[in-house]
């Protein structure tokens, strides 16, 4: 019943089993919910359910780990909380939230320094600490291009 458990919840309800790119699957549905949910743009619910599945990923990616072997691709609930906290507190637009989605998607595939240490802490913690990590970095550099994009006077929002 916990492996069941923790199959569902690792999983984001079975999103992991998508064919190729399960990380990439998982990050587009989040931002799609976020797009579509109004009040994932509240920063206190966004960062509630953040922490949620934190603690949840923490958990169900110890006995993942335990059953499938270090970091099962099929575990994408990392993925969930990265993106949603590379799309904290971003203005309102299309731009910025396909900005979170590339730098996002970028800085989980290519583990930059900090990233990949992040992904060697041991069980649960690793599997989220370089996904929480990466969403940071991500939401940091949306920022960044956002700030010179209005800089140069040239628009964002779509």
């Amino acid at each position: 019943m916990k492996l069941l458990a923790a199959k569902i919840l690792s999983t984001c309800f079975g999103i992991g089993f998508f064919p190729g790119a399960p990380g990439t699957a998982t990050s587009v549905v989040a931002v799609i919910a976020y797009v579509y949910i109004p009040a994932l743009h509240s920063i206190p619910v966004l960062l509630s359910l953040v922490l949620i599945a934190l603690v949840l990923g923490i958990w169900a990616g110890r006995i993942m780990e335990e059953e499938y072997g270090d970091d099962p691709s099929i575990v994408t609930i990392d993925e969930l909380a990265g993106q949603w906290l590379a799309l904290a507190a971003l203005p309102a637009g299309l731009v910025p939230v396909l900005l979170s989605l590339f730098f996002f998607r970028l800085f989980d595939i290519a583990k930059p320094g900090p990233v990949d240490a992040a992904q060697r802490l041991p069980g649960g913690w690793g599997i989220m600490a370089d996904d929480l990590l990466a969403g940071v970095f991500s939401n940091l550099s949306v920022r960044v291009v956002l700030a010179l994009l209005t800089l140069f006077h040239l628009p964002f929002s779509l």
